[in-house]
């Protein structure tokens, strides 16, 4: 039987914000010319692929490492730049760790009491209680780290976080280390709890759909830079590049050649506004924008063969060969059984999953 949460005390949430923020270790530029604002009581997401920035930037927003250029405000008040950092206890920062930093040697309310230092001993237990009590482990009170489910650490660290009550809340990675069936329970169980609080939040993932998940807004970065930030729906359906595409879905990418207005592939013909006429660009089909049908002569658009076709429960995904490409084209779809290897089809496309971007040498980072 579940394990009933309390909903969680209301904490007065605080502004956070990067202006400008630089870090460089000698010659490696972590983060370069960084522009954030997040309002009071947002969650916030950093994505992005290891190394590219986003656990320094937290870092540097929690008071662990100061900034080479630029500053960092809480409700507009400088509390980090080059010359002046404001300790970390002196932030109403809470921090959540990929390990969770659980104290081995204390029981989970001992390691929740730890950041309640300010308090009585007895205020200190009852706020704890509290905290454990709103992430539903009241009964796990005694038990040491070793004793509970990597789930219930992870709850653990958040209840210490949010019993001090911060304005602002860490979270580096706090859901990697559970298996994907836990992961999903405990993300809902704790935005819950973030919602509740009204704490503000910036989470670090380099799992998209982790961070469409709970985020009300995503910064994307790469190579120490945010590339694009807004609302996940923004970022899923209107990628401003190649790379933001390919972040929040596997693609197939066909080249193309701009005329008319249209990328002409040997697919098919695509819109693509604001590319002049000649540019060489790529043509991004999300495999649940390709539309696979029994071929017959009635049926418009290209024709090719399945070749290989896996089941993945709600969905089938098939590869199939296209006289005219290289490369297999990749469906998803729920579709009969009659679709088997071998079979003849019609291909179509989706234009709502069919993005077009200018051919350029993408980065590295």
């Amino acid at each position: 039987m579940p394990v009933r949460r309390r909903r969680a005390a209301a904490t007065i949430a605080s502004s956070l914000g990067f202006e400008g923020v630089e870090r460089h270790y000698g010659p490696v530029t972590a983060l370069d010319s960084v522009d954030l604002q997040i309002g009071a009581g947002e969650v916030v997401s950093l994505l992005g692929q290891s190394g590219c920035g986003k656990t320094t930037l937290l870092r540097i927003a929690a008071g662990v490492e100061a900034p080479s250029a630029g500053r960092v405000t809480i409700d507009g008040r400088e509390v980090a730049s080059p010359a002046d950092m404001l300790p970390p206890e002196k932030r109403s920062v809470g921090l959540v760790f990929q390990d969770y930093a659980l104290f081995p040697h204390l029981t989970v309310l001992h390691n929740v009491m730890f950041g309640l230092a300010a308090l009585s001993r007895s205020e200190r237990a009852a706020e704890a209680a509290a905290a454990l009590t709103r992430v539903g482990l009241s009964h796990l009170a005694r038990a040491f780290p070793h004793e509970i489910s990597g789930g219930e650490q992870q709850r653990v660290a958040l209840a210490r976080a949010v019993a001090p009550r911060p304005g602002i809340l860490l979270m580096d990675e706090p859901f990697s280390g559970l298996d994907s069936r836990l992961r999903e329970s405990v993300r809902s169980e704790t935005l819950a709890v973030l919602r509740e609080a009204g704490a503000t939040a910036l989470i670090v993932t380099h799992d998209p759909e982790e961070a469409m998940a709970v985020s009300d807004r995503i910064a994307l970065m790469r190579a120490g830079r945010i590339v694009q930030e807004g609302r996940p729906e923004d970022l899923y359906r209107s990628p401003e590049t190649l790379f933001a595409a390919r972040f929040f879905s596997a693609l197939n990418e066909i080249e193309a050649t701009v005329s008319a207005g249209e990328a002409v592939t040997p697919a098919g013909r695509f819109p693509a506004p604001g590319l002049a006429e000649g540019t060489k660009a790529v043509v991004a089909i999300r495999p649940q924008g390709v539309r696979l049908r029994p071929a017959n002569g009635a049926s418009a658009g290209a024709r090719g063969r399945i070749v290989s076709r896996r089941f993945l429960g709600e969905v089938q995904q098939f590869d199939v060969a296209l006289q005219e490409l290289d490369a297999y084209i990749t469906a998803r779809a729920r579709v009969e059984e009659t679709l088997a290897v071998g079979a003849e089809v019609t291909v179509g496309f989706d234009a709502r999953d069919a993005l077009v971007f200018p051919l350029e040498a993408e980065p590295v980072g």
